[in-house]
């Protein structure tokens, strides 16, 4: 494990290589407990379909824990997710990761949302709530052919999930996700086969996901569109098992980066005073 040392390496942008979350400011701690809320989510769906048979989206997964004990699990989760929420939100709107491209501040802004959505899906069940009826996908799939031209509109959620998906597959097999992580984590075998096995099942949902979306504008039956557990269901049952393994380490990627992910702090109490200011 890594030491409580600050000292350490520099890299090419002067962060320092030595990863000590333990040091980080709240606001980072919050964040990287999204990392880990994250990663014990893909758990989740993974256990449920290679031990129950269920293929779940992350939503289902979450309402398999709304009773009982599980409650202060998912309001744990809802801090978590909110908390990694706010991290890209904020890098969207002030480039605190380094990379201010506008490709890179909108799949920010995308994933900021979509965690926040994890957020109040979790904080909803922990406090007894029930889960929303229908698969995201689909509920959004009914949306889009209310309107004129929403098999089009649907066609473009499937390139843009093509897309996702090829970008996945780049991130695993250029091992891109090594570039955001502490370099004594890249000298871990174990932590360089979970990334790139993660990424590439990812990849594969997402072409899966962006198969269902092409096939529910086709045929113009938007219950055809599908999201992650339905992609996971479309599988053939062998593969479909390697596939929820892949998930799995994924999830044990997310716990592992929740720890050696690099991550600047944001300052952003100096920026609300020079605003304030």
């Amino acid at each position: 494990m890594i030491g409580a040392s600050e000292r350490g390496t520099r890299n090419g942008d002067g962060r320092s290589d030595r990863n000590v979350p333990g040091k980080n400011p709240p606001f980072l701690l919050l964040a990287r407990c999204g990392f880990a809320a994250r990663g014990f989510m893909y758990l989740l769906v993974a256990w449920l379909a290679l031990r129950l048979g269920r293929t779940e989206d992350p939503g289902g997964a979450l309402a398999y824990l709304g009773s009982g004990g599980g409650r202060a699990v998912l309001a744990a989760m809802a801090l978590g997710f909110a908390g990694y929420a706010a991290w890209r939100l904020v890098d969207a709107a002030l480039a605190t990761e380094g990379r201010d491209g506008l490709g890179h501040r909108l799949a920010a802004a995308g994933s900021g949302a979509v965690h926040l959505g994890f957020a109040v899906t979790a904080a909803r069940l922990a406090l007894g709530g029930g889960g929303s009826g229908g698969g995201a996908a689909e509920q959004g799939a009914k949306t889009a052919m209310t309107f004129p031209g929403g098999s089009a509109m649907l066609l473009a959620a499937a390139a843009a999930l093509a897309a996702a998906a090829l970008f996945q597959f780049v991130v695993a097999a250029r091992r891109r996700f090594l570039r955001h992580m502490a370099a004594e984590a890249a000298r871990r075998w174990w932590i360089v086969a979970l990334g790139t096995a993660g990424y590439a099942t990812r990849g594969l949902l997402f072409a899966v996901a962006a198969w269902l979306m092409v096939g529910a504008a086709t045929h113009h039956r938007p219950g055809e569109a599908g999201g992650l557990g339905d992609s996971l269901e479309a599988l053939p049952a062998g593969v479909g098992a390697a596939v929820a393994a892949g998930l799995a380490m994924f999830g044990l990627f997310s716990l592992v980066e929740a720890w050696y992910r690099v991550m600047r702090d944001p300052h952003l109490k100096g920026r609300l005073k020079s605003a304030a200011a």
